[in-house]
């Protein structure tokens, strides 16, 4: 592949018009609710970027020391001549270590639902490794959408990093993991490990104060896409681990009385309502395993950090 090839983007990008109906539809119920992939516009993947690198946010740094400690045995897995399809890509910066080691990979296909962020780092990507079929899909892949056409390889692989399964309650998670299968039979997956509640509360609540301004854009987006009426000082970021349901839960909370519009619908919010916005499943080896298996998936390797506290899984 020439690196000057122009790099072209699969569109599937979800209209403005699914924006406002989901949003419409999540607050309109009696608990209001907001889906967690539309914190990823551009200013929310650029705080999420920065939420990565933050001290108290494990996550990261935990799935870059496994990757870097077991990449060689990861790549052997994997097998030569491999096409990774990773969901929600980001910045791919974990894929760097993918690819620098993978034998003779066929493809890369990043999927993300942030087009500009998705074009920075499939450009980024080009330049690094010029020989690679870079084909990037904007698209929310939790809806339908197609893939491009990759080069024959011995075989698809989904790469899903970052604990993002843990977004899905346990039931919509194995409705994903079914859906996976659709599209190919190995599977690398980030997934976080039950642990202390405090290292949780910690990650989720830094002292930085920007995964409050990364839940709070949320709101900021839809003032700025839906001509919505939020007024963000009038929120608060409230985020605790339920240990019930061994997950982390992130809200919105109002804290007064108040009215406001998105996509010209108003809403009436009490002092003290929540919008969740976000939940984390957290597990432990056994119940992933059992959550892998009913989805069709039998997980075969599994790596950990040095503490326990994320593990990265291959699954067939």
């Amino acid at each position: 592949m020439n690196s000057s090839a122009t790099l072209t983007v699969h569109d599937c990008h979800p209209a403005v018009d699914s924006f406002a109906e989901e949003v419409l539809h999540g607050l309109r119920q009696p608990s209001k609710q907001i889906p967690c992939k539309f914190f990823y516009d551009a200013r929310g993947s650029e705080l999420f970027d920065q939420i990565c690198d933050l001290p108290e946010y494990y996550l990261t740094r935990c799935e870059l020391q496994i990757m870097r400690q077991h990449i060689c045995e990861i790549a052997d897995t994997l097998g030569p001549r491999c096409s990774i399809i990773e969901y929600g890509s980001g910045s791919s910066l974990k894929t760097d270590i993918l690819l620098d080691h993978l034998h003779e990979p066929a493809a890369y296909v990043p999927i993300d639902i942030s087009r500009g962020h998705l074009l920075h780092a499939a450009r980024r990507l080009r330049a690094k490794y010029p020989r690679l079929e870079i084909l990037p899909v904007c698209a929310d892949y939790t809806r339908e959408y197609t893939l491009p056409d990759y080069p024959d390889a011995s075989q698809p692989v989904v790469y899903f990093p970052g604990s993002t399964i843990g977004n899905f309650d346990p039931r919509e998670a194995r409705i994903f993991l079914r859906k996976i299968r659709q599209i190919a039979r190995a599977l690398l997956i980030g997934v976080d490990l039950k642990k202390d509640p405090r290292i949780l509360h910690a990650a989720y609540n830094d002292s930085a104060g920007v995964t409050a301004n990364f839940n709070l854009n949320l709101l900021d987006r839809i003032n700025r896409e839906l001509d919505g009426s939020f007024n963000c000082s009038r929120f608060g970021h409230y985020a605790f681990y339920n240990p019930q349901m061994a997950r982390i839960e992130m809200h919105l909370v109002s804290l007064e009385s108040q009215f406001a519009r998105a996509a010209g619908e108003c809403f009436g919010i009490a002092d003290g309502e929540s919008i969740f916005t976000e939940s984390s499943y957290k597990y432990s080896l056994g119940d992933f395993r059992s959550l892998a298996a009913d989805a069709g998936f039998n997980v075969q390797r599994v790596w950990t950090d040095d503490d326990g506290h994320f593990s990265v899984q291959y699954l067939e």
